[in-house]
């Protein structure tokens, strides 16, 4: 019922909003609106140099992007999995009023046109283009675009059959084979990524219909796996001196039943008794560096285009990645290694240069906040709050936690000093942000943290939408296999099949 009424709310609402927009457009057009550049990494976690998540990370271009403007510290996604972040940060509404919560589930019939914020911008004179890996999985509507230029890794020519790219493939990684970069006879601009950011730097100089404002997004897959980027990143991190992260041995002695249900630890014991977790850890180092390199070709092109004093530009990624921490490895859980990503924003004449911004954010603030700084008008539909406050003053008062779901009426409430984490059955986990960064000690069960717990409370979703329907195809893609069928969940319903595209 919950979800029928938000999709009807959706499906009264646009119609009134359409019959303003073309005065309001042709208004929008009279004055010069800046353009947007949003960039999206896959699966980056704070091992970026401005957020020093790994001592030994090199990433210079983020590193001077950071310099000229503001780095969010504790930026959470809305969901710790690919397709329902970016449904969400896209569309600006929150899983729980989507009822999109996992990878197998569809997102264009679900979420209509008008909504995700290319299409809706393109209605106030903004040119909408986009390229690489924006949606999840090959969900695009080329109607809510001016020009897209989608691709995968799966277009290119591969290593053969027999020999799958990268240290693990797509799947889980728990062979104790070496990861090895990828086949040196293809040349770096053959990978997506580089085929992806080369687009859009010809879009940069290339002229627009009126002269319009561009919203453009660029979708980065790493260090989304395959790790199989080019040799000179993994040689950048020589195994003799590379440092893991710092895992608590038991650390998930104290967590419920249903946060363990989440936890790979299968996975995180073989890659320690295989010898490899080291290695695989260099591997994923190299992908961010090969991330790193590929977004700074696309800043450095910005920055010599005429586009530069008027362009603001974002960076996330969709979600955090574990490496072993809390005996986890890959996302789909609701801790810090999970949740928190790296943003960063560059708004000329708001944001400061270096400036560092601490309060909790969640990505749904994604949408008004580019309304707001493009003056569009914020839609009903958009759930989160602006930051424009923060972006000027890092230290402004800030009341809204972020608020982050994985899977149905699963939920983290995250402020500066807590993240309080409530499952379907009711279980909970409550960890001291301040003391205790690592999330090693659940202090939920103590009784002097009740009056924490009640307050954070108040902000759990109070809709919770029944799951939109899994596609009805597996995933089709070269050499993949199908997905596995879904497991009883703690709540009693049936689970979405595993992640398989980790």
């Amino acid at each position: 019922m919950q979800k029928i009424c938000t999709k009807l709310l959706l499906i009264l609402t646009l119609p009134v909003v359409s019959l303003c927009l073309p005065s309001i457009a042709r208004a929008a057009s009279e004055t010069s609106k800046p353009n947007v550049l949003l960039i999206i990494a896959d699966d980056l976690n704070d091992w970026i140099g401005p957020m020093k998540g790994h001592p030994q990370v090199q990433t210079p271009h983020l590193d001077k992007l950071a310099a000229r403007g503001m780095t969010f510290m504790n930026a959470q996604v809305s969901a710790p999995v690919c397709n329902p972040s970016r449904a969400s940060f896209m569309s600006g509404q929150r899983p729980s009023t989507t009822g999109i919560y996992h990878n197998h589930q569809f997102v264009m019939p679900e979420i209509p046109r008008g909504v995700f914020i290319n299409d809706y911008l393109r209605r106030f004179g903004y040119t909408s283009l986009g390229a690489g890996k924006i949606y999840h999985y090959k969900q695009y509507r080329s109607e809510d675009w001016d020009k897209v230029d989608y691709s995968t890794d799966d277009t290119l020519p591969r290593h053969p059959a027999n020999r799958r790219p990268g240290p693990f493939g797509y799947r889980m990684f728990t062979e104790g084979k070496p990861a090895e970069p990828f086949n040196e006879q293809r040349d770096e601009s053959e990978l997506v990524d580089y085929k992806s950011v080369s687009w859009c730097i010809e879009q940069l100089n290339e002229p627009r219909k009126n002269d319009n404002s561009f919203f453009m997004v660029c979708g980065i897959h790493r260090p989304h796996t395959p790790w199989d980027v080019p040799k000179k990143y993994f040689d950048l991190y020589p195994l003799e001196t590379l440092q893991l992260p710092q895992v608590l041995t038991n650390d998930l002695d104290d967590v419920p039943a249903a946060g363990l249900r989440f936890a790979n630890r299968n996975v995180h014991a073989a890659l320690v008794k295989g010898g490899i977790w080291k290695d695989r850890v260099r591997a994923y180092l190299a992908s961010v560096s090969y991330a790193d390199a590929q977004i700074g070709r696309l800043l450095d092109a910005l920055e010599k285009s005429k586009e530069r004093d008027n362009t603001i530009v974002i960076f996330i990624s969709d979600h955090d990645w574990h490496l072993g921490e809390k005996e986890h490895w890959a996302k789909s859980a609701l801790w810090r290694q999970s949740t928190r990503i790296p943003m960063i924003w560059v708004a000329p004449g708001l944001t400061r240069p270096g400036t560092r911004c601490d309060r909790a954010v969640d990505v749904t603030s994604l949408y008004p906040t580019i309304c707001e700084l493009t003056g569009t008008p914020v839609p009903k539909h958009a759930e989160g709050i602006s930051i424009k406050p923060l972006l000027a003053n890092p230290k402004a008062k800030w009341k809204q936690p972020a608020i982050v779901t994985y899977l149905q009426n699963n939920h983290a409430i995250v402020t500066e000093d807590w993240r309080y984490i409530r499952y379907a059955d009711g279980s909970e986990e409550l960890y001291n942000q301040k003391t205790d960064v690592n999330e090693w000690i659940n202090v939920a069960s103590k009784s002097e943290f009740a009056k924490v717990k009640k307050n954070l409370g108040k902000f759990l979703p109070k809709i919770n939408a029944e799951p939109v329907a899994e596609r009805a195809e597996p995933d089709a893609t070269p050499g993949r296999p199908a997905r596995n069928k879904g497991k009883a969940s703690v709540s009693g319903k049936k689970d979405p099949p595993p992640e398989g595209d980790l």
